[in-house]
């Protein structure tokens, strides 16, 4: 076999497994289930009294959204918007936390120099990106989860474009209130 055959072939592949999205699994790992309680977790942040869990959130939805870097083009962008939809979510009763492997001091800075009033938490070993099927090496992968008042993981984001991320966030936010206000 030729060697130009051998590396389509080995191309062909690679691209074949990096766009086979088998049920609750993306490059980042297995995702965990929608309408199951979602991963709980307790981490470092640049803001408050140092850590946020979870559970401190029950009774208000959240957004819990993974990013790669602080300071990098796309994750810059990805925080502005959520900072400047930022109003429409508390008034949805819906708080925003990021999360990613930088340290709580990259996050200080971080939200120092674009305004973000929402917490950043630091995944420095990467163990919560794991739960949510987020990590890859070294860093988080670009996924969000909208998370209901009793704790339970009722949207997932994978395939996220910084520029109009929070806007679909909170438009599929809009639609489970919506349904579970019905619902009850």
């Amino acid at each position: 076999m030729s060697r130009r055959i051998l590396i389509t072939l080995i191309l062909t592949t690679f691209c074949f497994f990096l766009s086979y999205s088998a049920p609750g699994w993306t490059l980042g790992g297995t995702l965990p289930p929608k309408d199951e309680p979602a991963p709980e977790f307790t981490l470092p942040t640049n803001t408050g009294d140092g850590e946020i869990s979870l559970g401190d959130y029950r009774g208000q939805w959240l957004v819990v959204y993974f990013y790669p870097k602080d300071f990098t083009a796309g994750c810059t962008l990805e925080a502005r918007r959520f900072q400047q939809d930022l109003p429409q979510y508390l008034a949805h009763n819906t708080q925003i936390l990021g999360i990613s492997a930088d340290d709580i001091d990259s996050h200080a800075e971080f939200c120092d120099a674009e305004g973000l009033k929402f917490p950043l938490l630091a995944d420095v070993d990467g163990q919560v990106s794991r739960a949510y099927g987020s990590w890859l090496n070294f860093f988080s992968m670009r996924h969000t989860f909208i998370v209901d008042p009793e704790g339970i993981l009722r949207e997932t984001f994978v395939k996220v474009e910084p520029a109009i991320h929070s806007q679909d966030v909170l438009a599929r936010l809009k639609e489970l209130q919506k349904s579970s206000f019905q619902a009850s």
